[in-house]
């Protein structure tokens, strides 16, 4: 499966190129429809309506719709109608104005003083003749649908291109641990010989001899304070999550919970990796983990 971004943007409206009929060139019930859904990351699918009064009562059909898609993300769905018909001023028909003018006349019958219908408010009308809130289920369904389609289409694009960068970021924290873990066995002997030869200094300057007892206890010392800073367990944790983190990116899916998990895990481990540091090398390695580590963690927040 493909990893996917939560980040993405797609639009689309009836009578857009690639309709696949002649019918859908048209704009439906004398209006022009649009949607635009924008997603962001969030730690959890949070939706968000902004549709004019028309289409309210379709807001659970497109939750719906987007849920069975999208899995997380913080998104946007954005609906639009251009009640203008295709070919400019629509002609109002016969019906419509002897209808138009008995409901004028029964209501000035009641209100002497309401104003008479204008032409404008007569082509208003006429451009919405026929149009009925039910008529706008079906294409509003179609439009977005297909604009959902592109949206997932930004997100996995988005996505692939996140994962190579974090399986790059990967391959260079394999090389750093790669090379933190020859120094342990060395920093360690190194530690051992020079707290046993600091001893032995402090012994000569009070003009005695080192003692059989006193260079166990020299011994005891370094082996303990060798312990202290070893570091190959912090190298062999770092190196699990690496692996499980590739496994996961390799396998796709809802993986962006699990990774952010390892992170911070793999942020934790540089972070003992550093403090234990006995050498500047090591130190070293650890400062250009955290900073790959870091890098990761902002790419891992926009996966879902």
């Amino acid at each position: 499966m493909p990893v996917y971004s939560m980040t993405g943007y797609a639009s689309g409206q009836n009578g857009a190129p690639g309709s696949h009929s002649e019918a859908d060139a048209r704009p439906f019930s004398g209006g022009r429809l649009g949607i635009e859904i924008r997603s962001v990351n969030s730690r959890f699918l949070d939706l968000t309506f902004k549709l004019p009064e028309e289409l309210r009562q379709h807001e659970t059909a497109l939750r719906e719709l987007l849920i069975g898609r999208l899995k997380r993300g913080k998104v946007e769905v954005r609906a639009s109608i251009e009640n203008t018909a295709h070919a400019g001023v629509v002609e109002p028909s016969t019906r419509l104005l002897q209808r138009l003018n008995g409901v004028q006349d029964g209501i000035r019958a009641w209100l002497p003083g309401a104003r008479e219908l204008s032409v404008a408010d007569v082509i208003r009308l006429a451009s919405g003749e026929g149009a009925t809130r039910g008529d706008w289920g079906p294409e509003l369904a179609a439009v977005t649908s297909k604009a959902l389609d592109a949206l997932v289409s930004a997100r996995q694009r988005e996505g692939e291109r996140l994962a190579k960068m974090l399986l790059s970021h990967l391959s260079q924290l394999r090389a750093l641990v790669d090379q933190a873990g020859p120094l342990v066995p060395q920093l360690v002997e190194q530690q051992r010989a020079r707290f046993l030869e600091r001893w032995q200094d402090a012994m000569g300057l009070t003009g005695g001899t080192l003692p059989e007892a006193a260079q166990d206890r020299a011994l005891t010392e370094a082996t303990a304070f060798a312990i202290r800073i070893d570091v190959a367990e912090e190298l062999t944790r770092l190196q699990s999550h690496l692996d499980e983190i590739e496994r996961l990116l390799k396998k796709g899916g809802e993986v962006g919970k699990r990774l952010d998990f390892l992170i911070q895990e793999l942020h934790r481990e540089a972070n003992t990796l550093g403090s234990k540091s006995a050498a500047l090398e090591l130190t070293r390695i650890g400062v250009d983990m955290k900073v790959l580590v870091e890098q990761m963690r902002e790419q891992v927040q926009n996966i879902e």
